[in-house]
């Protein structure tokens, strides 16, 4: 269209720059919304409230949470500067079990990673999950027998199990006390996953005896080379808390192990640079509840929010408001063929039985 040919020109221009200017100003808005990361990353304490989790776990929040102490007489927890050992007071008071449990099967002692920020939500870094209180990381590192240094907290490496070139454990790192640790893991009821590295899963695959029913709970997943990531289900209490897809009942050593012994699952990823979802979420991402928890009371202080055993450290300030359990939201499937697909790679799906392997996208770090 010619613009000189219009009888009135100045409106049209004046009403199309006016557009421009109303677009303009709309991404600016959108673009300068706070990230939600960067405002859970700043929260230091909890909120006080009763313990209950929001959402999902890689989109949600939580109140009510507990830190696990720094050491304890079977654990000492890494990386502390990030503040991320803060979880519901069922998953901290787990990891305290773990510790004993695994101490008595002859496991030195846990090396504890990150559990969750203090009231969850998605993180400065890491982990696009831990983000409603039932995930915690734990090193296959054993505890050392002398006290770990704040500095030796921060910088110690964990010990890589899986050689990188053949995804297989290297045997000469493994031990049965590493699978005692996992079986011990599984073996509560509250424990509904326990994520590792493939190669992880089938050295188990092929070297468990007897009682293999528990192998079920174990699924791979890219990384966890060092660590296994242990996440339980919603707890009571958390009627806007949404469930994970089940794990299937078999013991998953079969052609869904196969497909990540195959090249497709560690094709480069074709757009490594994309941003990861933790980078992009706002608070309207997030469940509608997020906010509140954002802005309720901190707790007084850090030591009166530290388990100890027993009941909960945090002291409810409300009675949480009534409401109807929200039906939940395992993760969207998509169909191929008799198989079903998750419609992203995800750790909170079965890895799919399928006889050739179809692509899924690779996580970009």
């Amino acid at each position: 269209m010619n613009l000189r040919s219009l009888p009135d020109r100045k409106p049209f221009l004046t009403a199309a720059l006016a557009l421009v200017t109303l677009a303009a100003l709309a991404a600016v808005a959108i673009s300068a919304e706070p990230r939600a990361k960067d405002l859970f990353g700043a929260r230091k304490l909890p909120a006080v409230a009763p313990a209950q989790s929001f959402g999902f776990y890689s989109k949600g929040c939580f109140t009510g949470g507990v830190a696990l102490p720094m050491d304890g007489p079977n654990w000492e927890v890494m990386r502390p500067s990030r503040n991320r050992r803060w979880g519901h007071p069922a998953m901290i008071s787990l990891i305290e079990k773990l510790a004993r449990d695994a101490q008595a099967d002859g496991w030195p002692g846990l090396l504890v990673g990150d559990v969750s920020q203090p009231r969850g939500g998605p993180m400065m870094t890491g982990h696009a999950s831990h983000q409603i209180g039932l995930d915690a990381d734990i090193w296959l590192t054993p505890m050392p027998k002398r006290p770990l240094t704040t500095a030796q907290r921060e910088n110690m490496s964990a010990t890589l199990m899986v050689d990188e070139k053949t995804h297989l454990v290297k045997d000469a790192l493994w031990t049965p006390a590493h699978t005692r640790l996992l079986k011990r893991a599984a073996s509560y009821p509250e424990v509904e996953r326990i994520l590792v590295n493939p190669g992880i899963k089938k050295k188990l695959c092929d070297t468990v005896t007897g009682d293999r029913t528990w192998l079920r709970k174990v699924r791979p997943f890219w990384g966890h080379d060092y660590h296994f990531h242990m996440r339980i289900g919603c707890q009571p209490g958390s009627p806007f808390c949404k469930a994970q897809e089940t794990t299937p009942d078999d013991d998953g050593c079969g052609k869904p192990l196969a497909w990540w012994f195959t090249e497709e699952p560690w094709r480069p990823n074709k757009n490594p640079d994309a941003p990861k979802a933790r980078d992009l979420m706002t608070m309207a991402n997030l469940p509608k509840q997020c906010q509140d928890v954002l802005g309720a009371p901190d707790a007084p202080s850090l030591e009166a929010v530290t388990y100890h055993g027993g009941a909960a450290a945090a002291v409810a300030v409300a009675e949480p408001q009534p409401a109807e359990p929200q039906p939940s939201e395992p993760a969207q499937m998509i169909s191929s063929g008799n198989a079903s697909l998750p419609a992203a790679a995800s750790a909170f799906a079965p890895t799919p039985s399928i006889g050739i392997p179809l692509p899924r996208p690779r996580p970009g770090n």
